[in-house]
């Protein structure tokens, strides 16, 4: 909601309640007024105090999940970087993109099986030695037994 429209609602809010904490609470309790309006302000302190917490407390839990969702796309996107290396035509990247999803694997706990399925996917892929035949990709070799 906008501020102007919650401030006023908050200070009538304590107004009022300072005003019932008074008149049902203290006043029956303390036959000096001045102990009474002490009284009444230590207890709109503490409530203002317990709600202070909890905001906090909530505003903090929020960026949290909004950090944790930041770490979770960028796993995503990194995942996406390393799998699409992997079907690339020079060896150079495809054994970057191994490397890539292993260390993807470390720092991913949530997903780490995924990606050493991945890798084992890959390297269970057949491969063409002979340079002449139809599939031949210039450094497999090298990338399958990396």
């Amino acid at each position: 909601m906008r501020a102007w429209i919650v401030a006023p609602l908050a200070v009538l809010g304590a107004i009022g309640a300072g005003w019932l904490i008074y008149r049902l609470v203290v006043d029956r309790l303390v036959t000096d007024t001045s102990d009474a309006i002490k009284t009444t302000l230590a207890i709109l302190t503490l409530a203002g105090a317990v709600l202070a917490g909890v905001y906090a407390y909530r505003k903090q839990r929020i960026a949290e999940s909004d950090a944790h969702r930041a770490d979770a796309n960028q796993f995503a996107d990194r995942y996406t970087t390393a799998a699409e290396q992997l079907g690339h035509d020079k060896a150079a990247v495809r054994l970057a993109g191994v490397y890539a999803l292993a260390r993807l694997a470390d720092d991913w706990e949530e997903q780490r099986q995924v990606c050493i399925d991945v890798l084992c996917a890959y390297l269970r892929m057949p491969y063409q030695p002979d340079p002449d035949a139809s599939g031949y990709k210039e450094g497999e070799r090298a990338t399958t037994s990396a």
